[in-house]
């Protein structure tokens, strides 16, 4: 990955954290609320994570066919 990547994506965890804490901070004692928040989040999470890791990999085939 590179380092703007890395950036992007360490600005946009902070931010949808960022967003959680504030909502479940502000809500009241609303439980459902905060799993909900707390499913998105997840999911969120694990589409970052996803599309990193799909960014990573068509890096190295590129890296890969220079070497080539």
């Amino acid at each position: 990955m590179t380092k703007q990547t890395k950036i992007l994506g360490g600005v946009l965890a902070g931010i949808a954290l960022g967003a959680v804490v504030a909502l479940v901070i502000s809500s009241d004692k609303d439980s459902d609320m905060k799993s909900k928040i707390g499913d998105w989040f997840c999911d969120l999470f694990d589409k970052s994570k996803d599309k990193l890791a799909d960014v990573a990999g068509m890096v190295k085939d590129k890296a890969d066919r220079l070497n080539a």
